[in-house]
């Protein structure tokens, strides 16, 4: 992607179904878990890198000993210096006393970190203070075994206002308005509820406080606690906690927006946001690996029972198309086939652009995501030539001569890497124009392969948001090579609408297709529709969230893709360019084609899942009309 958003946090969760000695034995090693942990989170790096933390529950440890271990991160390495931090816990057991290493009782009776239950989470932050308090896993602390909670998830809630006045109204007061803290304390009320039935229960029935104890453990209801905790959240996510006993969960919203995979055997059961962290860290094959369902949690039991039960009724699956264009890493099997496709379904798109003109024009992309698109886009150029080459041979072999013919069968695409993308350049220079130079070169090209002013450039990006990096450098840079045309191609549709969900694109201003639109509604003296589409929103505001529909649709409604496309060419070519800039977008139906059982895709289209996606993008509009430099929820 040209431009860089913050995205999707990463969840990663382990729970060891056997005693650390069978993996001592097994593994040759009782830091099993915390190995397979490490490498869960390593291969989701790509999900967070404004800070980690983990957290691990020991489980039946005595009474006066520490069972959870919890620690955070924000180092530029974060993955790496937690791991190091643990690590350290054993360099002087490796070095004075190495047998204990082999002992797994005595390491998880004296070395922290050391359980059956372990969480990690890699933090992207789509909003609000970059500070240690701000990492996952967030812990809520009791004396009480049952009633301590741990959780780490992928979430962006819609409606925290709402969720905070329910807090109020049971008598809490939450330290900070943020939506982890209403999701902690929300499932920590209600489980302090089922905590105090139980106690009451059997109270009753004459058992004493530590027989007690031992029940509640057993018999605590988690599906129960997570059906009152989550009836009111809007927004997307997949969650995980772990209660202090050891029992444990995975939860994934009912439209299935946010992504949450598991796998699970006789030895673990494992959680992530990704499934090929799990098939890596795991060595196991793509169809092991299984989805949470929406509105449904994984449970494991301390005595070790799974089950996956519902928490929220499941609505119709929207799963989160960015995660398949961008966010998600390549290497999932289906995400690789879908990125390919969306690429060759530019192809129509493209060859009508260059006048089906191969011998000059040259193909690149624009790393690093775009490179599979890119790759798909090739593969349908190559059907695209076979095709050619079939109908000349069958109906024109009459006429070919030897020249013609040659030239007919060496038909190929020109293919080449052009944009590089540099090592991070520090724009340490505190004059803007200064910046803005250096800005410019965080982008290189490769020289010598484009014929001047008689090549058409073709560069693939995944998608385009503000268009920023394409204007200040990556157009400035390859127009140096002397095309007679740039064609920029977004292997995703225009992004229109802001995200409610966990994707750092929460104001309306952040859109090139926005301000494209904008534009366009001025030109042609139609300011009006900006007002009307104003005065709707605002008083939309006033109505409960299941009421609103999304208004901001109409300030698109007059124009074309194509008319916006070119609105946005404007907006995004430098001055003092030599090269013709167009851009080309991905239509709607092609992303459905492409990726057919994620159809979430209301950043391009504006149908929201959720009541709270309508009321945010009304919000947001409001907020750009006034001048709030402010998110929407």
């Amino acid at each position: 992607m040209s431009d860089s958003i913050k995205h999707e946090c990463g969840i990663a969760f382990i729970r060891l179904l056997k005693p650390l000695s069978y993996y001592q034995e097994k593994y040759g090693t009782a830091l099993y878990g915390l190995n397979k942990l490490y490498l869960l989170m390593e291969k989701q790096h790509n999900r967070g890198q404004d800070g980690a933390g983990i957290a691990t529950i020991k489980l039946d440890v005595k009474p006066g000993n520490r069972y959870i271990s919890r620690y955070r991160s924000m180092a530029q390495n974060a993955v790496a210096d937690i791991f190091g931090y643990v690590q350290n816990k054993f360099v002087d057991i490796q070095n004075e006393t190495p047998e204990l290493m082999q002992d797994a009782e005595w390491l998880k009776q004296n070395v922290s970190f050391i359980g059956e239950v372990l969480l990690g989470h890699l933090r992207y932050g789509t909003h609000g203070k970059n500070s240690i308090e701000n990492c996952h896993p967030f812990l809520r602390q009791n004396n009480w075994m049952t009633r301590n909670l741990v959780i780490a998830g992928n979430f962006n809630m819609t409606n925290v206002d709402e969720l905070l006045e329910q807090l109020y109204e049971l008598g809490q007061h939450p330290k900070e308005k943020a939506d982890t803290v209403t999701v902690l304390e929300k499932i920590g009320h209600f489980l302090d509820d089922e905590n105090q039935e139980l106690f009451d229960e059997y109270k009753k029935e004459g058992l004493d406080n530590v027989e007690i104890t031992h029940k509640i453990s057993e018999h605590l209801d988690i599906a129960k606690i997570l059906r009152r905790s989550a009836k009111n959240w809007d927004g997307g996510y997949a969650i995980s906690g772990i209660v202090g006993n050891g029992d444990a969960f995975v939860l994934r919203d009912p439209s299935g927006i946010r992504p949450a995979y598991y796998y699970q055997d006789d030895e673990i059961v494992v959680a992530a946001s990704e499934r090929p962290a799990i098939q890596t860290a795991f060595n196991i094959a793509f169809k092991d690996v299984k989805e949470i369902e929406p509105g449904h949690a994984l449970i494991v039991k301390k005595n070790g029972t799974v089950t996956q039960e519902i928490f929220r009724e499941p609505q119709e699956k929207r799963a989160c198309s960015f995660e398949r264009i961008y966010f998600s890493r390549g290497s999932d099997a289906e995400i690789y086939k879908e990125r390919k496709h969306l690429g060759a379904l530019l192809c129509k798109q493209i060859l009508n652009a260059v006048s089906a003109d191969l011998k000059n024009t040259v193909f690149s992309f624009i790393p690093n995501t775009a490179e599979v698109s890119f790759y798909g886009m090739v593969d349908g150029l190559h059907a695209y030539i076979r095709d050619f080459q079939k109908e000349a041979l069958l109906h024109r072999k009459d006429v070919l001569d030897d020249k013609e013919l040659d030239e007919l069968l060496s038909m190929r695409p020109r293919v080449e890497k052009l944009a590089i993308k540099d090592v991070k350049l520090r724009t340490f220079i505190t004059q803007d124009a200064d910046r803005q130079d250096m800005v410019a070169h965080v982008y290189d090209t490769t020289y010598g392969v484009i014929k001047n002013h008689t090549d058409t450039l073709v560069a693939v990006d995944d998608s385009i948001v503000r268009g920023t990096t394409l204007k200040q450098s990556i157009i400035k840079i390859i127009d140096r090579l002397h095309p007679k045309k740039i064609i920029i191609v977004s292997s995703a549709p225009q992004i229109r609408y802001p995200d409610c969900y966990g994707i750092d694109m929460s104001k309306m201003g952040q859109f090139v297709a926005f301000e494209a639109a904008i534009q366009l509604l001025k030109a042609r003296g139609m300011e009006h529709v900006i007002e009307e589409v104003y005065q709707k929103c605002k008083s939309s505001l006033l109505l409960p969230k299941e009421e609103i529909t999304n208004h901001v649709k109409d300030i698109y409604r007059p124009f074309t893709q194509q008319e916006i496309s070119a609105q946005i060419t404007k907006i995004i070519t430098p001055e003092n360019i030599n090269a013709e800039v167009e851009v080309i977008y991905q239509t709607l139906d092609n992303l459905h084609v492409a990726c057919p059982n994620h159809t979430g895709d209301w950043y391009f289209s504006g149908n929201y899942p959720t009541p709270g996606g309508n009321k945010v993008v009304n919000k947001a509009f409001v907020n750009w009309k006034e001048g709030n430099n402010q998110r929407a929820y």
